[in-house]
């Protein structure tokens, strides 16, 4: 695995959790327990933070980010105060080729695999949002909901199965990594 220290950060990963060796994760990082980044998937925290909670996984290619505080320029597109950092929660499964940018993403949430979530946006618990979808910069995503398309918008409520499945996608995936680390 690609651990990579930026200027002062070096990113904290649990002891338990499994990061591929062809992945990179850079900067100030933070990888919480049973958590799992897979093979070419990029976790940068260069010009803000990343945190992600437990039980988490990040599957191939997929690329996360930050937003850096504003100047002259990025005040006029509505960058936070601070910029925007990566918060993800505990029993996220994010998809293969998802790009997550400077947002957050609370407990129990499926993104989809070539999904895209950008600045500043909130997506709640319990939520699922489809492969291929954009979520644009700065919009919250209610709960309980499966959110589809280009811009992403709310197409129905998720059943009792899907809500069931998204625990379960989490501890598949720690189940996966430590078979992983067993070989």
């Amino acid at each position: 695995m690609t651990i990579r220290k930026f200027e002062a950060h070096l990113p904290n990963v649990h002891s338990t959790a499994y990061v591929d060796e062809t992945a990179l994760v850079s900067g100030e990082v933070e990888i919480g327990e049973d958590s799992s980044v897979w093979p070419m998937a990029v976790v940068r925290g260069d010009v803000n933070y990343i945190k992600i909670g437990k039980r988490t996984n990040i599957q191939d290619a997929s690329v996360l980010h930050v937003t850096h505080a504003p100047n002259e320029h990025s005040e006029k597109i509505g960058a936070a105060q601070t910029g925007y950092a990566l918060i993800i929660g505990d029993d996220v499964t994010i998809g293969h080729k998802a790009l997550l940018h400077a947002c957050e993403i609370k407990d129990r949430v499926l993104v989809g695999m070539g999904a895209i979530v950008m600045d500043g946006t909130v997506v709640e618990e319990d939520t699922m949002i489809a492969a291929g979808s954009v979520v644009p910069p700065r919009k919250t995503l209610e709960s309980g909901y499966l959110w589809v398309g280009n811009p992403a918008r709310k197409v129905r409520e998720l059943t009792d199965k899907e809500k069931k499945y998204l625990p379960y996608s989490a501890e598949h995936y720690v189940r996966l990594k430590t078979r992983t680390e067993n070989g």
